[in-house]
């Protein structure tokens, strides 16, 4: 079953905590790039939005993405560009919530997630009742380095509990692909 309105991934570069917490712009890799796209195109999100404020990372995603495009991307794997066709770099999360509200006539539900969250933050399943009964989209939001500055995070419309894992000395710290991976899967499950 599909989600009940239109859901759409950002994946943020920037701003971005560091590991002291100070606030950084953070590097976009190649993996996340192609595992997110394909990510989003298996369960259904419209649009996937790498989010970095650097020109050369912008230049640098829309080198690859023209790639998949062009022909010898589609002869060397021509469903790359099925998973790719829903990937888009852009600048800031205020642009890429300008253009959904533009796209879909609404502004969308901002949604954050962060392995720092407390374990009774909002779920799967009140969120998907959330976006269903004012038929608001969605935008999903992912911090890659250390998360999320506290100010997007307060902005932020609903946030995520984190993911918990189950390592005897306590360690949680799974890649950003995974976790989206992760989170797709659980909101599936709760439709």
């Amino acid at each position: 079953m599909p989600f009940p309105v239109p859901c759409y991934i950002g994946l943020v570069h920037g701003p971005i905590k560091s590991k002291d917490g100070s606030e950084i712009t953070t590097s976009v890799t190649n993996l996340d790039i192609h595992d997110i796209s394909r990510t989003a195109r298996t369960f259904g999100f419209k649009k996937y939005f790498l989010i970095t404020p650097i020109k050369n990372q912008q230049m640098m995603v829309k080198k690859i993405l023209g790639f998949w495009e062009s022909d010898s991307g589609l002869i060397y794997n021509p469903d790359r560009k099925n998973a790719l066709s829903e990937a888009q770099v852009i600048d800031s999360i205020d642009n890429v919530i300008k253009m959904i509200t533009e796209i879909e006539g609404k502004k969308p539900c901002v949604v954050v997630t962060g392995a720092n969250f407390e374990k009774d933050d909002g779920d799967e399943k009140k969120l998907i009742q959330k976006i269903s009964v004012d038929g608001t989209p969605m935008l999903l939001l992912f911090g890659t380095g250390w998360g999320l500055t506290a100010p997007v995070v307060e902005q932020a419309d609903f946030r995520l509990g984190p993911i918990w894992g189950i390592a005897d000395d306590g360690y949680n710290h799974l890649s950003v692909r995974s976790a989206v991976a992760i989170y797709c899967d659980r909101l599936a499950r709760s439709l």
